[in-house]
C-alpha cells in the first residue's frame, strides 16, 4: 500500500463501507427504533474516512495527473452508496 493508487483504493474500500453501515444500520436504528447512539459513532468515522478519502484523491490527482473530469469523478464516487467500490473496480481494471 506504499502507492497513492493502492492508498486510495484502501482508503475507498473502508469510506464506501462506512457510508453503508451509516445508510444501512445507522440510520434506520435512529429513526425507526429512536436508538441515536449508532449515527453519532458511525456519522463521526465516516466523516474522518470522508476527508481521508478526498485528502488521497486529491493526492492521486497531482501525482498521476489526473484530468478534472476523472478527479471529479472520484468525488462524485464518494458521495454515492457503492461509488468507491465503482471507483475501486476500475482502477483495478487499469492497473
Amino acid at each position: 500500500m506504499n502507492s497513492p493508487l493502492g492508498r486510495l483504493r484502501v482508503i475507498g474500500y473502508i469510506e464506501g463501507t462506512s457510508f453503508l453501515l451509516l445508510l444501512g444500520i445507522a440510520m434506520p436504528l435512529k429513526y425507526y427504533f429512536n436508538i441515536p447512539q449508532p449515527v453519532t459513532v458511525i456519522g463521526w468515522l465516516h466523516g474522518l474516512f470522508f476527508v481521508l478519502y478526498l485528502l488521497a484523491v486529491a493526492h492521486v490527482t497531482i501525482v498521476h495527473r489526473w484530468s478534472l473530469l476523472r478527479l471529479l469523478g472520484a468525488v462524485a464516487a464518494s458521495i454515492l452508496p457503492f461509488g468507491p467500490f465503482v471507483l475501486d473496480a476500475r482502477l483495478r481494471k487499469e492497473a
